[in-house]
């Protein structure tokens, strides 16, 4: 009972330090892609634009919440109050530090994987229960891209399995003890990282919102703290899938001199600019390009890489033996 209650506080600490990181990450993106345009960016509410965010919270706060008259009510709410479940679950555990994780299973990685998938069934829910074509067809481009995408990203990372020989997520990290498996397994960081891109729905990737076609897809008629429901999850998962990438090719939170934890964090962070770099550097691909560019190149290479990943583990054993 103690251990549940330990484990209780520690996940209410990770969703307290997640939040406010999202709205630092709101700011920050706003910035970067500033930079990248050249241009300055939110720069009038407080030193630098810094409150931009939250007054954008208060006046999102301050919005009708308005439900299309024909909408399935109970599906259209349900969305919007469970989106955020999966994202702050899969927190749990991964090792934000030296024993700083709160339930470090023996199935984390597959935990992780499996709990993240779920996202993709309430994004669908927010497209049919708003009675919206153009939110239908967002929800449906959601989970045929997830569902795509996720086979080339558990295929890259079963190269990272079958190095450490487990699951676990900290016997992963242990494994990284002499090197980094990003150096081990380059193909398959790339690939895990453009499928993450993917399943997080950021350009180029960001068919399921295309304001083109479809306005904004699943989230069309949510307004107000429905509509920061959503955005919220975006950045929680953004923040999940850069920790986990962290956790299995960069050697997690190990590092010299600064504590674990700082580590862990300034890792995270490098992933996430480069996915905001990512988005702001390439246009939005067609989708059949996206659809094409999954099943013709991404699975059968990091099919290849699984072959090759196990034919240098043989020699290597057989050279050592």
């Amino acid at each position: 009972m103690e251990n549940i209650s330990k484990g209780l506080v520690y996940f209410l600490y990770v969703v307290a330090f997640v939040l406010l990181n999202i709205m630092y990450l709101i700011y920050l993106e706003r910035k970067f892609s500033a930079f990248l345009q050249q241009r300055p960016g939110p720069n009038r509410v407080g030193p630098r634009g810094l409150m931009q965010t939250l007054v954008d919270v208060v006046k999102l706060f301050s919005k009708e919440d308005i439900i299309p008259e024909k909408a399935d009510r109970w599906v259209f709410r349900l969305a919007s109050l469970l989106v955020m479940v999966p994202a702050l679950l899969v927190y749990v555990v991964l090792p934000f530090g030296k024993n700083m994780v709160i339930a470090d299973l023996n199935l984390g990685l597959f935990y992780f994987l499996a709990v993240a998938s779920l996202s993709s069934v309430f994004v669908l829910m927010a497209g049919w229960g708003s009675r919206n074509k153009f939110s239908l067809l967002g929800g449906m481009r959601v989970v045929a891209q997830v569902i795509s995408y996720e086979i080339p990203m558990i295929f890259s990372l079963l190269g990272i399995v079958m190095l450490s020989g487990s699951l676990k997520m900290t016997e992963i990290v242990s494994a990284q003890s002499k090197v980094w498996f990003v150096f081990l397994q380059p193909v398959a960081f790339v690939i895990y990282f453009i499928a993450a891109t993917a399943e997080l729905n950021r350009g180029p990737f960001d068919l399921p919102e295309g304001e083109q076609e479809i306005i904004a897809g699943p989230f069309t008629e949510y307004s107000g703290i429905r509509y920061i429901m959503f955005y919220m999850a975006e950045y929680t998962h953004m923040i999940a899938v850069s920790a986990l990438a962290t956790t299995l090719f960069l050697g997690g939170p190990s590092g010299p001199v600064l504590p674990s934890w700082l580590w862990f964090i300034l890792k995270t962070y490098f992933m996430i600019l480069l996915f905001m770099l990512v988005r702001w550097t390439f246009p939005r691909i067609r989708l059949d390009h996206m659809m094409n560019f999954n099943w013709k190149y991404l699975i059968p290479i990091s099919l290849a890489n699984i072959l090759l990943t196990g034919i240098g583990i043989q020699i290597f054993q057989l050279m050592k033996g």
